[in-house]
């Protein structure tokens, strides 16, 4: 542990990985099993609704075993498909989100004949 306390890590590197391009069958067991050989795993969120299938939330207890799994595992062929391996970022999760709701209201504002400002 003394070795890693002077040790600068990436701003985005953080112990929640993203997953992708996972086996649909894949079970949790089977990335327990993948992903706990780089460490101590705290939780795995397997995507099971359809716009989530083949993704996955990995999250260690040591960032440094994230950032070991994240380098190792990118790439790791898994039933004949390579996993894409990314660290999570939240605030780009939530731009994505914001930028898809607002195309939303938009589109309905659109086919509603309604303007985006309020007028009393």
């Amino acid at each position: 542990m003394a070795s890693r306390t002077n040790v600068r890590l990436p701003p985005e590197v953080n112990r929640t990985l993203y997953v992708r391009n996972l086996p649909f069958n894949i079970s949790p067991e089977e990335l327990y099993d993948i992903f706990g050989k780089y460490g101590a795993l705290r939780q795995v969120r397997l995507g099971d609704a359809k716009a989530t299938k083949g993704t996955a939330y990995v999250t260690y207890e040591d960032i440094f075993d994230a950032k070991h799994a994240c380098e190792h595992l990118s790439g790791f062929n898994v039933a004949n498909r390579y996993l894409i391996v990314l660290y999570y970022q939240p605030a780009k999760a939530a731009k994505k989100d914001l930028e898809a709701k607002e195309r939303e209201i938009q589109e309905l504002q659109r086919r509603h004949g309604v303007s985006g400002s309020q007028e009393r």
